[in-house]
Parts: C-alpha cells; structure tokens; sequence
C-alpha cells in the first residue's frame, strides 16, 4: 500500500471518529442527560476578565442557564462547536440563556483576541487559567463543557466533542422547552 493511500485511510479514519463523535445519540432521555436537581452540585464560582479587561464572576449568571465552555484555538473540535454556540447564544440569549467561553491557550490575549474577532464570536470569552480548571476538577480535555441550571449547580458535563442536538436538548429542557417558533426535529 502506497504512504498517500496510508494517509488518505488515515484521515477518512479520523473523519469517521469524529463524524461518530459529533453525530452518535444515545438512546437515553434528555432527563438521563441531565443530572436530577438533587444530585446536581453548586458550580464552583470565579471570577476572570473578558476581552475588555472587565472581571466576570460566574455568579453574575445567577437565574440564567449558562454554557460554560472550556477551550482552545488550537483545538479542532472546539472550532466544530463554537459556531454551534454562537447559534444558541442569539436563539436562546431572550429565554435566560448565557454562554461563557474560557480560553485555556497559554499565548493569552494575544491568540484569543484574534480568534474571537475574525469568527465574530457573539458571546462571552474569558481568559481561564489553572487555578479555575482545577476549580471544575482539572481540565485534562478540550472542549469541556458544562450546563449550568438557574440555581448556579451544574446540571451536565460533557468532554469532548458531542452533538449539537444533544447541547439543544439540555439547553431546552434547562430553560423549559424550546423558544417560540423552534420546531424540534426528528431524531
């Protein structure tokens, strides 16, 4: 077999594994996804500055479902949701629907900035550090995602890349049904 033939299986391969990553659902309910309120635990505050410079604290979402998202530039499968949440940020933003994107690249600012503008990222973006990975239990993987209720408790957690369907699943169900005009497709 030729190397060009090695490398073309090798990327209709990892085409596959993300292909299965971003369009697998499981059979299980939206309830069965999301944590019952009584097991879910108070998402750990903090407080980092956003592109102007302005601090932000978790706790100023208090009352909205918040996608808290951790990520990076160079990350590939965070490129495939970002867009996915700018969606949700303007579909949802009316309902009490927030999302925050932390910035784990370790360039800072200097690559963050760039990124965001030339996408025209529409929603939050925070530079994260250590000290808040370690917060939510250590960021080993990126994206790491996590669904924050009105309440402040976190009531999902998703590493790695999963579907869009899946994100707008929770969301609704978070914010009690889809906003006016959303018609549900089939699954």
């Amino acid at each position: 077999m030729s190397n060009r033939a090695i490398q073309g299986l090798g990327f209709a391969t990892l085409a596959a594994a993300i292909a299965f990553t971003a369009c697998s659902s499981s059979n299980s309910s939206v309830r069965a996804a999301v944590k019952p309120e009584s097991e879910r635990k108070k998402a750990p505050d903090f407080a980092l500055k956003d592109a102007d410079g302005k601090p932000v604290k978790l706790s100023d979402y208090r009352g909205k479902v918040v996608l808290l998202n951790f990520w990076a530039t160079w990350c590939g499968p965070c490129k495939i949701e970002i867009p996915w949440f700018m969606e949700f940020e303007q579909t949802y933003k009316d309902k009490g629907f927030a999302v925050l994107g932390v910035s784990m690249d370790e360039e800072g600012w200097e690559a963050v900035k760039p990124y965001i503008t030339s996408r025209k990222v529409n929603y939050r973006v925070l530079l994260g550090d250590e000290v808040v990975g370690n917060l939510y239990g250590g960021i080993e993987s990126l994206p790491t995602t996590f669904l924050v209720d009105r309440t402040g408790k976190v009531a999902s957690v998703h590493i790695g890349l999963v579907g869009k369907h899946d994100y707008s699943t929770e969301i609704e169900h978070l914010l009690g049904g889809p906003p006016a005009g959303i018609v549900q497709e089939a699954k």
